[in-house]
């Protein structure tokens, strides 16, 4: 089981750059490369409310949850 982050796909529907998403967010450029790749072990809501108002969408748009995949939690 795996939560997977589907910023990308966000990104490019919006024709946004991760470079502004973080410029309007104000997130460093790393830590949302962090997030976007999949490799954050968690995200704070108030991050996860700016990246949605700043996209337009859901959390569910930007995040899933797909079972049978590997997990890294332990």
């Amino acid at each position: 089981m795996a939560v997977r982050v589907t910023l990308d796909a966000i990104l490019h529907d919006r024709r946004m750059t991760l470079t502004e998403l973080a410029e309007r967010v104000d997130i460093t450029l790393a830590n949302l490369s962090i997030l976007k790749t999949g490799k954050a072990k968690a995200i704070r809501f108030s991050t996860l409310n700016a990246i949605c108002r700043e996209l337009g969408c859901q959390p569910g748009d930007i995040l899933s949850f797909e079972e049978g995949e590997d997990d890294d939690v332990e």
